[in-house]
């Protein structure tokens, strides 16, 4: 077969990967998705409770919904803002049902690489096509050829630690059972039994941690809830910009966020610990959790700890594809500039598509919230347009991939890594801004 006939592997049904794949269709371009779970949207299904902050009119690619079209689906009101489990349910697994056989469920790639090649041979490689194995739960194996792959995967996969240098805390895993990487659902009655009237550590400063705040505060005002107390980990002091955007914030939602995180600690619903660079945690002599900072600082003991320090690229099954990636973000080096929330500034992610995601593996891509590394300012909308210009360059449509237009709403947030931790810098100082963490970013 010659490698046009080979089809477009679409790692992922999520909300980047089913865009990637209703580009692929619209264009007549044969293409298979590839999704280790049994659902469309299996990632934000696990978040499913959490509101977004964006309204539908960001989160529906114009292409798919072209595709939804003559199935009878009906948009939702432009202007609300659905839960994760409404983007699934009047979006996700519609587009994945419009797609039909494209779309194969349980299927986990589990490596990427060029038939014959490993990833120093250099002889013949570009003629040859992607060779992608894939595993079901059943045990059976297969491989596929492709003439693309388009890693659309996420990084839901790879939440960070607790540690204050990015590795686990000392004694995180022998705590496990107290330790949460996601925010908590205090709907299931479970999950609220745990924290109603006890102390949670929250580690974070991004939007998932604004979220537990809320909530936790919320569980405290509630009949249920009497004695419910947060204690906030910042390895930050607070500024002006630790609580977002605010009114500022051109994501209404986005903002509220924020502020509602202010106000748990303004009504003293949560305590804010900060310049704390948790090192190790360890039981007290009642089972409860103790936070030890680096320096040595010991917390008061805690019923649960809830680790929302950001996102990381699973890069395991990419180690035959030869990739330039950033050295800090693990970001596409030519997309890394835009995104570092080291130097990015408020509302400048600048328009981006197949050039800055392309590697050294010619015809491979990461999209979506992957494409963003470690970088904690992805949007939905971003990875729709990166979709739609991957796809387009795909087709050897040029004038299309190269015309990419984004324009985002000033995130009104600022921190994020390195110089941002400075505790030493003056409060208010706003000398970056990055969107929170992608799965409530969207």
């Amino acid at each position: 077969m010659s490698e046009q006939q080979y089809p477009v592997v679409v790692i992922g049904a999520g909300p980047v990967g089913l865009a990637a794949a209703a580009q692929l269709a619209d264009r007549g371009m044969a293409a298979v998705v590839f999704e280790a779970g049994p659902a469309a949207g299996a990632a934000v299904r696990e978040w499913a409770h959490v509101r977004l902050f964006s309204t539908w009119s960001e989160l529906v690619d114009p292409v798919a919904e072209k595709l939804l079209a003559p199935t009878g689906w009906v948009r939702p009101d432009p202007g609300a803002y659905p839960t994760g489990a409404d983007w699934v349910a009047e979006y996700l697994q519609p587009l994945a049902d419009a797609l039909g056989d494209r779309v194969r469920w349980g299927a986990r790639v589990t490596g990427v690489s060029r038939m014959g090649r490993d990833r120093v041979v250099d002889t013949d490689r570009e003629a040859q096509p992607f060779t992608v194995e894939v595993a079901y739960p059943d045990g059976r194996e297969e491989r596929v050829l492709a003439r693309a792959v388009i890693d659309a995967s996420g990084s839901w996969s790879l939440p960070g630690p607790a540690g204050g240098n990015g590795l686990r805390a000392l004694g995180e895993h022998a705590v496990a059972d107290r330790v949460t990487y996601r925010v908590p659902d205090l709907r299931d009655p479970a999950v609220r039994a745990r924290h109603a009237g006890r102390r949670t550590a929250v580690i974070g400063s991004g939007a998932s941690a604004f979220t537990a705040l809320a909530e936790l505060a919320e569980l405290a005002r509630a009949a249920d809830g009497a004695g419910t107390h947060a204690a906030w980990i910042l390895r930050r002091g607070i500024s002006g910009s630790t609580f977002g955007g605010g009114t500022a914030d051109q994501l209404p939602a986005r903002g509220a966020l924020g502020l509602a995180a202010k106000a748990a600690v303004d009504q003293g619903h949560a305590d804010a610990v900060t310049g704390f660079r948790t090192g190790a945690m360890e039981r007290d002599a009642d089972g409860r959790i103790v936070l030890i900072a680096d320096d040595g600082r010991r917390l008061d003991p805690v019923d649960e700890v809830v680790v929302l320090t950001g996102l990381r690229p699973d890069l395991s099954f990419l180690s035959e594809v030869r990739l330039r990636l950033d050295e800090r973000l693990q970001a596409p080096l030519e997309l890394a500039p835009l995104i570092d929330p080291n130097q990015h500034s408020c509302g400048t992610v600048y328009p981006h598509g197949h050039r800055e995601l392309s590697h050294p593996e010619k015809g491979f891509y990461l999209v979506g919230a992957k494409s963003y590394g470690r970088a904690p300012t992805f949007l939905a909308l971003t990875g729709y347009e990166q979709a739609r210009s991957v796809v387009a360059a795909l087709a050897g449509d040029a004038e299309a991939a190269d015309r990419v237009e984004l324009v985002l709403p000033e995130t009104g947030v600022c921190g994020g890594a390195g110089v941002f931790e400075d505790l030493s810098a003056p409060s208010g100082d706003s000398g970056c801004c990055a969107a929170p963490e992608p799965q409530q970013g969207c």
